[in-house]
């Protein structure tokens, strides 16, 4: 686990008084992902997360095929934590992988600060090559268009039963903030949360990016082999964009709350994919862009 916050000095001003005082910030750190040798694969199934030396040979002897040096695939700004699953997220986003075991094997690179290497499993392609440096403020945003997102959608959601009930979903955003323990310290980072349509949280995760925390939680749902994650509720701690509705239609999430407004990409691709978009998701009261038959 990586440092979340830290401490600084300030000066606050507050009725032309002058303090010096410390506050507590949110850390932003560039993370790079790194593949190492597409296509390969270890003799038996490793753990996300195992250390593997690159070309060397793991503990139980399963020795992975001859890799390439590595080629970057992204480079994105990022509070430290849980990173394998924002990696895993990030690449089931990018429509690489559907399965735990599509991953072969995850580290953090020993040499360089803030780099995770992925080795994917044999015939698993690389996501396709576009500009992938990316930002905490909004990730890689409209990749593709709202067609060709929903024509590559592995576990299409349009058929998904789910009902909700709105009193669950106007209680998600405060169950969603009973967790975000980093938050509280610092008020300055995002959270998305994955429930089930009773409520039940299954995943949090927080970033400062809020692109970040959704893939934190597809990848850790990833980890988990609960994808496609079909009747559940994607809770996020702002505004909706194409992006999120994106990654959240890929993960197969039926249902995607948000506190704040979407863009009308967004509503455009969730009418799109057959995804249920709430907005304004505060107090008692939502504003449900598409599929309302989903609301009861």
């Amino acid at each position: 686990m990586g440092v979340v916050t830290d401490r600084r000095r300030v000066v606050r001003v507050r009725d032309r008084a002058r303090s010096e005082r410390p506050d507590t910030l949110a850390v932003e750190e560039p993370l790079m992902v790194r593949l190492v040798g597409p296509g390969a694969r270890a003799a038996a199934p490793l753990p996300l997360g195992r250390v593997v030396p690159v070309g060397g040979v793991p503990a139980d002897g399963a020795a992975p095929e001859a890799q390439s040096a590595g080629t970057t695939l992204t480079v994105t700004m990022r509070t430290p934590g849980d990173d394998f699953d924002l990696v895993a997220g990030w690449l089931v986003s990018e429509g690489a992988v559907a399965a735990p075991d599509d991953i072969a094997a995850m580290r953090l690179c020993p040499d360089e600060d803030n780099t995770v290497e992925v080795a994917l499993a044999r015939g698993v392609e690389p996501p396709r090559q576009r500009a992938f440096a990316t930002t905490s403020a909004c990730g890689v945003c409209g990749s593709d268009t709202a067609v060709e997102v929903r024509a590559a959608l592995r576990w299409p959601v349009t058929g998904d039963p789910v009902t909700v009930g709105a009193e669950v979903i106007t209680s998600l955003p405060d169950r969603l903030r009973e967790r975000q323990r980093a938050f509280e310290r610092t008020g300055g980072l995002h959270a998305a949360g994955l429930f089930t349509a009773d409520g039940e949280p299954l995943y949090v995760r927080e970033d400062v990016g809020r692109h970040n925390a959704v893939d934190k939680v597809v990848g850790a749902a990833l980890r988990d082999g609960a994808l496609p994650a079909a009747g559940t509720i994607l809770q996020v701690s702002g505004r909706a964009s194409f992006e999120l509705v994106q990654k959240a239609a890929r993960a197969g999430i039926p249902v995607l709350s948000a506190i704040s407004a979407p863009s009308t990409l967004a509503v455009d691709l969730a009418d799109e994919c057959g995804l249920t978009l709430l907005g304004f998701v505060r107090g008692d009261s939502m504003n449900v862009y598409s599929r309302a038959d989903r609301v009861l």
